[in-house]
């Protein structure tokens, strides 16, 4: 009876390691997937967040680089911890799991609470942006020592399919337009199809003049990111719950280590 007992529960221990040990997968594919989001976000898209003259969205991928890395570092700790039926080091990795859940909860309430309150702050906010992105495109679109940000605002008219911060007509008022010897009335970047000296016409069936500002498109875009990554930490949690007590149960049914 009592050799029946035991192997009932050495099975039990060894299905736990396997869902612990799936789990961590998973964990680790989660924390793998905030790392590339946050690096693709700084490579792919820092040319044109750049030109908000915000830090806001710079530090937002670093953050999520930063959150990646401690969730790959917390799965791996959980894998040797599965393997090597090490109950210290289940601890540790419990623990490391219940901070990681706690600081996902906090920053959701706190991102609630803040987004509740910000009005109208949160709106002059966005204001503050518009008129930097104007004012960016306005001033140094075409400058010297300003390559980065034409190049930036070139890809920003292509890849979202828009013409000026607010409207193509925000190009009125652009120095490099105003000069003396440029032919154009928008940048050649804001035609949709690109080509030299197109931007001298401004209808629109030749720019991008009805579909939008390109503030307006970037926040939809930054919003929709945001959204999904909210998803992704959603789902994160849940995984987290779901492993805490797979760890709890592995660390009842493991025998005492013989220390």
């Amino acid at each position: 009876m009592e050799a029946h007992s035991e192997k009932t529960q050495t099975c039990g221990t060894i299905c736990l390691k396997y869902l612990l040990f799936i789990f961590n997968i998973l964990f680790w594919l989660a924390g793998g997937t905030v790392l590339a989001v946050g690096v693709w976000t700084l490579v792919e898209k820092s040319d044109y967040i750049s030109l908000l003259n915000s830090s806001f969205y710079s530090a937002s991928a670093y953050i999520l680089i930063a959150a990646g890395l401690i969730v790959i570092v917390t799965g791996i700790i959980g894998c040797c911890a599965t393997l090597k039926e090490m109950k210290s080091l289940l601890i540790v990795y419990l623990i490391l799991l219940l901070c990681i859940f706690l600081l996902e909860i906090i920053a959701g309430v706190l991102a609630y609470i803040n987004y509740q309150q910000c009005y109208p702050f949160c709106y002059q906010l966005d204001e503050e942006l518009r008129q930097n992105l104007t004012l960016t495109m306005q001033q140094k679109y075409q400058q010297p020592g300003e390559e980065s940000v034409t190049q930036a605002v070139d890809k920003l008219h292509q890849e979202f399919q828009c013409c000026g911060s607010n409207s193509s007509s925000d190009w009125r008022d652009s120095v490099w337009i105003q000069a003396a010897e440029n032919e154009r009335l928008v940048p050649d970047s804001c035609c949709k199809t690109p080509s030299d000296l197109c931007g001298r016409r401004d209808h629109p069936s030749n720019i991008y003049k009805v579909e939008g500002g390109c503030i307006m498109k970037l926040e939809h875009f930054i919003l929709s990111q945001l959204y999904i990554l909210g998803a992704v930490g959603i789902g994160i949690a849940f995984l987290q719950l779901v492993g805490m007590m797979f760890t709890c149960c592995l660390y009842r049914n493991l025998k005492e280590e013989p220390y």
